[in-house]
């Protein structure tokens, strides 16, 4: 990290070791215009922006966000830093995805009653076929 008039700034691979990505990941960041380095000759230059925003970007992943949706915040703060349509999307977003997740609870939930029934099944039938064996 290097700092010039009060603003860090930060190699591809400074980032990439902070955050435990690739440089490829990074890159791919900014081949999706979320990211927006500078450059000098073929290096680029990360600001706190960047750093901030890639925060944003591996936090929103884990979240279960898709790029485009980080993208579209993104877009929303641009326009407006302090504007409340940023936060009224973000809780739209988090609520769909509470929702979403919700409905895969329920549906392993189903799955793993239905394998419980298959194996007590299968227990059953294969504890009478060695009762069967040992007559």
């Amino acid at each position: 990290m290097k700092k010039t008039k009060e603003t860090a700034t930060y190699s591809i691979g400074e980032l990439a070791k902070e955050f435990d990505i690739t440089p490829r990941s990074i890159r791919f960041y900014e081949e999706q215009a979320l990211l927006h380095p500078g450059r000098t000759g073929q290096n680029r230059i990360y600001n706190n922006k960047d750093r901030v925003r890639l925060k944003l970007i591996l936090r929103g992943k884990r979240l279960g966000f898709s790029l485009a949706e980080v993208k579209n915040l993104f877009k929303l703060y641009d326009s407006n830093p302090d504007s409340a349509v940023q936060l009224e999307t973000m809780l739209q977003m988090t609520e769909q995805k509470r929702a979403h997740l919700r409905q895969q609870l329920e549906d392993i939930q189903m799955l793993m009653n239905e394998l419980d029934e298959v194996e007590a099944r299968c227990r059953e039938e294969l504890e009478e076929l060695k009762r069967g064996q040992n007559k």
